[in-house]
């Protein structure tokens, strides 16, 4: 396993000598260290890492089939991928990404490529379920070696049982981290390979999982890698987002089986029968006391797997009865009844940890029935849990973005649309905008935004007065700096196009000092125009008669 499949990005500037550490790149990506040197060569420590990572993506899969678990999987899922007939699940967004419109054109493009090389638009639900049970996702690059620069041909998945990210440092010589040189103040540092190995199924030895013949190893840049983000820390390996709730989930099938094995043991009513069997011999009383079993037992049995009611001796019945024996001297045959379990009904054990399990899935309680439907009330009328389900399937997206960042980096890199470092650059600058069916979200913000255009007109009369415009717009508007630039640009566009009037032109109320707005069918001045004035009438001179006689 000596040969690296796949390919790899190599940066043009390397790692200036001055930004060396002694401390290795930690395991948040869950990523398992090997070390080479030895006699026996490339080794892992896999106490606890290794082996158990495969037996807890099959436990998470396990958990995944189970009723209550599953239908908090479908809600969660259902929030974070929303499928539409017209409209894509997600978009990328560049309106942040100082870039020249063909560089964005471009970029726009090869991720509509992507989408479509994933069928994203097809299986994003099956592939974030798939994300989101397992905890990690692999995708293989596949590419044209001989012609790199058509970029990204075939994605292929992979599955995550199958797939180890390793880290793997080489020493040179020595047992420590850095061997000090000749020269004060030079050490030289471990290097450092990052690579996958896929494997088809696990070999165990004696000596335990050898590197050098288990699976083929494929390079970091030929693999898309993402993961949930959960790093058990004490261990190092990667956590899914149902790891917290293997404990609820078990207590919750103990106490429902536990439940079952009760009600069917003490639900059924039993009969004494209380046989007289006056003086006789005890073996002659245990043959008469036979007989009469035989003769008065319940016959009719009941068959679980083919649902038949059978008449057959060899088969105990649910509905055993006791016969015991009473000597000459008692109260004779008698037969008495013994009642079934109470509070069979009883399920209080169950909801509590049916909610204890929605809770450590982080979806609100209030799902568990389905029953109530979804308030299109105020904001206010909403439950807290939903807003804090909101928000963590809000931070699920931006982990699962990460996705789409290592997919487009790749792809624009081989194609030359971008550099590596140009990309350093972009990427903070690249969203993924998925597509809402949150109806509270519309709701918050269509409320949000009323009391802030009620607030500013309240304000209003206090504006130059008390209040700056600048005021307004950021603390009761809530304008940042951006806002406030697009939408001065936009209002001057529009005043110069004649979309809306222009605030210098309009006629202003000497008693609020506000502009009038425009009366009904006024053409001649209003918004767009001087305030109308009557129009002037041309006086007539009288003149005063002078002389004459009277």
């Amino acid at each position: 396993m000596a040969r690296l499949f796949g390919f790899s990005i190599d940066d043009n500037e390397k790692q200036p000598p001055g930004l060396i550490s002694p401390v290795p790149p930690n395991n948040q990506d869950g990523s398992e260290n090997y070390v080479s040197s030895g006699f026996f060569g490339s080794y892992v420590d896999i106490e606890g890492i290794y082996k158990n990572e495969n037996d807890l993506i099959r436990r998470y899969r396990s958990m995944s089939l189970y009723p209550e678990c599953d239908s908090a999987i479908e809600d969660i899922v259902n929030e974070a991928i929303v499928a539409d007939t017209n409209d894509s699940p997600v978009e990328i967004e560049l309106s942040n990404l100082n870039a020249s419109d063909g560089i964005k054109k471009k970029i726009r493009e090869e991720f509509r490529f992507i989408l479509d090389l994933l069928d994203f638009d097809t299986k994003a639900h099956e592939i974030f379920r798939n994300w989101y049970i397992d905890g990690r996702l692999y995708y293989n690059k596949v590419i044209d070696q001989k012609n790199p620069s058509e970029g990204i041909k075939e994605l292929r998945y992979i599955d995550a049982s199958k797939m180890r990210f390793i880290r793997q440092i080489v020493k040179k010589k020595g047992d420590g981290a850095f061997i000090k040189q000749e020269q004060p103040n030079q050490y030289d540092f471990p290097q450092i390979e990052e690579y996958f190995v896929y494997t088809e199924g696990q070999k165990k030895t004696g000596y335990g999982t050898q590197a050098s013949s288990n699976g083929v190893k494929l390079t970091r840049d030929s693999v898309c890698y993402c993961t949930s983000g959960l790093v058990d820390r004490n261990k190092g390996s990667t956590l899914s987002w149902l790891h917290k709730s293997i404990k609820p989930l078990n207590q919750l099938m103990m106490i429902e089986d536990s439940l079952v094995i009760y009600r069917l043991s003490r639900a059924p009513e039993r009969r004494i029968f209380y046989i007289d069997v006056g003086n006789l011999p005890k073996v002659k009383a245990e043959q008469y006391l036979r007989d009469v079993m035989t003769r008065y037992r319940n016959k009719l049995v009941y068959d679980a797997n083919t649902g038949e009611v059978r008449d057959d001796k060899k088969f105990m019945s649910m509905m055993e009865d006791f016969w015991l024996p009473r000597r000459e001297g008692g109260r004779g045959t008698e037969i008495t009844t013994l009642p079934g379990g109470q509070n069979l009904g009883e399920i209080t054990d169950i909801n509590y940890f049916q909610k204890k399990l929605y809770r450590s899935l982080n979806v609100p309680e209030t799902r568990i029935q389905g029953e109530g439907g979804f308030s299109l009330g105020r904001s206010s009328e909403i439950l807290r849990d939903e807003i804090k389900f909101s928000k963590f399937v809000g931070r699920m997206r931006k982990r699962f973005s990460h996705m789409f960042q290592d997919l487009l980096k790749t792809q624009l890199i081989l194609k030359n649309i971008v550099t590596p470092e140009d990309w350093e650059l972009m990427s903070d600058h690249i969203q993924y905008d998925f597509l809402y069916d949150n109806h509270f979200a519309e709701l918050k913000e269509a409320e949000l935004t009323t009391e802030r255009i009620n607030l500013a007109t309240l304000a209003e009369p206090y504006v130059g007065k008390f209040y700056s415009n600048d005021y307004i717009r950021r603390k009761i508007l809530r304008q940042t700096d951006q806002e406030i630039i697009e939408q001065d640009a936009l209002i001057e566009k529009e005043i110069k196009d004649g979309i809306i009037p222009d605030p210098s032109q309009m006629a202003i109320d000497p008693m609020t000092g506000q502009p009038i707005p425009p009366q009904p069918g006024d053409t001649s001045g209003g918004l767009m125009g001087a305030t109308p004035q009557a129009p002037e009438v041309e006086e007539k001179k009288f003149e005063t008669p002078t002389g004459g006689e009277i």
